[in-house]
């Protein structure tokens, strides 16, 4: 293993804990790659060039459905999107003790303003609809749970008010929560598919 290569892949979409699940079994099963670390956005792998190329690496995340981000613009707004929905998703309340603004800033430690221009630029979409849609996600996975109230919901996103979640997932969905909870047909979107 002395002569093996240890590099880090910055990877587009690769925004869920099955994702991460994905790519552990997919090199798992290659010989000569080792997978050191996996977290949402970014793969480590160390591996034999005598046994596999980096190309082959790059071609089996394309395989998966990931694409390697080289571009500095397109790996910041990988980043972004990573601290949101860390925010969003993973930090069980957080979102409504600290600004969406603040977290991601500090998180990828470049001023709140350069993200959003930067995100914009990149993607068409402002980062602040961005955070809407994840909310939004994040709002139809609890309701269909049943395990809070419209209420926990709306504090737990950092909502100023159950009113306040009601309309952006009006607005958003064209369903009011109420024909959501009784079975309007509105699909879950994956969170790599929401950008």
């Amino acid at each position: 293993m002395q002569d093996w290569i240890t590099e880090k892949y910055l990877l587009r979409n690769m925004l869920s804990k099955s994702c991460l699940k994905l790519v552990s079994l997919y090199f798992d099963g290659i010989e000569g790659v080792e997978l050191k670390k996996a977290r949402l956005g970014e793969v480590t792998l160390t591996y034999d060039p005598q046994k596999i190329q980096t190309f082959e690496i790059e071609k089996g995340f394309s395989e998966l459905g990931f694409t390697v981000v080289t571009d500095a613009n397109e790996s910041l707004v990988e980043n972004i999107k990573v601290a949101a929905i860390e925010l969003i998703h993973h930090s069980n309340n957080m979102s409504s003790l600290i600004r969406n603004s603040d977290y991601i800033s500090d998180r990828v430690q470049v001023p709140y303003d350069k993200l959003s221009k930067v995100f914009s630029l990149v993607t068409n979409m402002t980062l602040e609809k961005y955070l809407i849609l994840l909310k939004i996600e994040r709002a139809k996975e609890l309701i269909l749970n049943s395990e809070y109230t419209l209420s926990e919901i709306s504090y737990m996103l950092g909502y100023s008010s159950v009113q306040y979640l009601s309309n952006q997932f009006k607005k958003t969905t064209g369903f009011t929560v109420s024909q959501y909870k009784n079975g309007a047909p509105v699909e879950r979107i994956p969170l790599e598919n929401i950008l």
